[in-house]
C-alpha cells in the first residue's frame, strides 16, 4: 500500500475565510489545537497544504496555511476536509479509539446474534452515539456508553436492551 492508499483521518474542515490574507475558519473533528500542531501538513482533496498557524477561533480555529495567501482562495476551499494518514496518528490507551476505527465494524448482541454494521459515530453534545445499519438498510443508535456496548474489538458488542 502506498501512502496514497494510506487510510486518512479527517481532522477538520474549512469552514470557510477569515480575514483578508487567507487565514481560514475551521470546524475540528480531532481533541483541540494539539491534535492539528502536531501535524505540518495535511491533505485538502488533491494537493497539500502546509500548516504555518493555527490559534483559537469561533466556533473552533483559525489556521494559516503557506499555500493560501487571499480570502479568495481561502472561500474556494470552504468544505475541504484536511486529513491526514492514520499512521500518523498517536497511539491510544486501553478503552480509546479514533471514530474511524470504528467504522465498519460488525454490530453484535452479547449473545452473539448479528446486527450488522457501524456506518458513522455522531455527537449532538450529549457524547458519541454509533450508528448502526441492519442488513436490511434500516439504522439505529446506540449510545457509546460501557452500558450499552461493553465491548470492542473485532466487532461492537451491544446490550440488547439498547437495541432497537
Amino acid at each position: 500500500m502506498t501512502q496514497s492508499d494510506a487510510p486518512r483521518v479527517t481532522l477538520a474542515a474549512i469552514a470557510g475565510a477569515h480575514g483578508v490574507f487567507g487565514e481560514v475558519r475551521l470546524k475540528l473533528f480531532a481533541e483541540g489545537l494539539d491534535s492539528l500542531k502536531r501535524h505540518k501538513s495535511f491533505a485538502a482533496g488533491d494537493r497539500t497544504l502546509t500548516l504555518k498557524t493555527v490559534k483559537p477561533g469561533k466556533p473552533d480555529a483559525i489556521a494559516r496555511f503557506a499555500e493560501i495567501t487571499t480570502r479568495e482562495a481561502a472561500e474556494a476551499l470552504r468544505g475541504t476536509p484536511l486529513t491526514v494518514p492514520r499512521s500518523d496518528l498517536p497511539p491510544l490507551g486501553e478503552g480509546e479509539y479514533y471514530r474511524t476505527d470504528l467504522i465498519g465494524l460488525p454490530a453484535v448482541t452479547t449473545a452473539g446474534e448479528p446486527l450488522g454494521h457501524v456506518i458513522a459515530v455522531e455527537n449532538f453534545g450529549a457524547g458519541d452515539i454509533l450508528d448502526i445499519e441492519r442488513p436490511d438498510g434500516k439504522t439505529f443508535m446506540v449510545p457509546f456508553r460501557p452500558e450499552a456496548v461493553p465491548e470492542v474489538g473485532e466487532a461492537v458488542v451491544i446490550e440488547p436492551a439498547f437495541v432497537v
